[in-house]
């Protein structure tokens, strides 16, 4: 029995200790605590925190260029503001109620409102005509068509996207303008009655050709965005759904529809913000005039940045103040639609993955 060390328990420590010749020994009782090494495996055997890794190096860079972000759009802003103020102090009217656009004049008078209202019509026009097209081609890619039909088609749709906007406003005057003047004159003489399709002409060159490109333009966004929202549907809902004998439109509209509805609006109102600073299409398409009509067919309107383009090269010092006093207005626009969309995005955690 002398092979096996012999155990005692230490009456100061209260616990085992075993000598390096075999004997048990206290704790407290011959071995120094300098001399203690914990084993291997343990917290011990941990390396040390080096001063800088590449996780960190990582994370550093990461939130430098977040940062950088909010800084450009702060230096936006800074600069907008500061050209603006002195154009806004000669101006001697109203800028955001007066309709007229005169900033070369000696007596500058300039508004915002009837811009801000042709850019606001334009693009609900665009949604509307471009939303359930973009939805149907949506629900089409991910839930009714085959892969081999579905993959090539939404590569075709998403090249849309990439299409310089000084194409769509040649192909909208000269491709589509002969035909919305035609539909516009039938819409005159059949629904003159209403004021949105009155008026005596000329027809063309209208709110309704405009928004037409534009719907156009932000078809792609909102339908890339909407089918990667009804993709993220969870098989578990749309098979229970089928279960329960809902056919395939029914559930969608229990399953797919419900779920996938803040990421719906969210890229709405992200093509929203797409139509709402397009520049050289409208340029191309509106007839150009500064008044606040309803009517959508008849020669007219106009867009803060159409406005900006048609005017900066004949504009004096007060007149390219006055354009960037209304580009600052649609910048802060534009900027509101996006910052809502993102929050609509964040309100459901499965989004917040796609949305980063």
């Amino acid at each position: 029995m002398g092979d096996n060390p012999s155990r005692s328990v230490n009456a100061t420590a209260g616990d085992l200790g075993v000598t390096s010749n075999g004997h048990a020994q206290g704790a407290g009782s011959g071995m120094s605590p300098s001399s203690y090494e914990p084993p291997l495996g343990g917290g011990g055997a941990l390396p040390k925190k080096t001063r800088f890794s590449m996780e960190t190096g990582f994370r550093g860079l990461s939130t430098a260029a977040g940062s950088m972000v909010l800084v450009i759009i702060v230096a936006i802003a800074v600069f907008l503001v500061s050209k603006a103020v002195p154009a806004l102090q000669d101006n001697t009217a109203n800028f955001l109620t007066e309709k007229t656009w005169f900033p070369n004049d000696a007596e500058p008078v300039f508004g915002i409102a009837a811009l801000a209202f042709g850019t606001l019509l334009s693009s609900v026009i665009a949604l509307v005509i471009a939303v359930p097209i973009a939805l149907a081609i949506a629900l089409f890619l991910s839930h009714y068509a085959p892969k081999r039909l579905a993959t090539p088609l939404g590569f075709v749709i998403d090249l849309l996207a990439a299409v310089p906007s000084v194409v769509f406003g040649l192909w909208g005057r000269d491709v589509l303008q002969q035909p919305v003047r035609e539909f516009s004159v039938w819409l005159n003489h059949y629904f003159g009655w209403l004021p949105i399709f009155g008026g005596e002409g000329p027809f063309g060159q209208s709110i309704m050709l405009g928004g037409l490109v534009l719907a156009i333009m932000v078809l792609p966004i909102v339908t890339s965005l909407s089918r990667e929202v009804f993709q993220q549907t969870p098989g578990m809902n749309e098979e229970a759904a089928l279960a329960l004998g809902a056919t395939r439109w029914e559930m969608i509209r229990t399953a797919v529809l419900p779920y996938g509805k803040p990421g719906v609006i969210a890229a709405v109102m992200l093509g929203l913000g797409r139509a709402l600073g397009e520049t050289i299409a409208l340029a191309l398409t509106l007839g150009i005039t500064f008044n606040i009509s309803f009517n959508l067919i008849q020669n007219g309107g106009n867009s803060i940045a159409a406005n900006i383009a048609n005017t900066f090269g004949e504009a004096n010092s007060t007149g390219r103040g006055a354009l960037i006093a209304s580009g600052l207005v649609l910048f802060a626009i534009t900027l509101v639609v996006n910052m809502t969309a993102r929050a609509i995005i964040y309100r459901r955690r499965e989004f917040r993955d796609s949305a980063a």
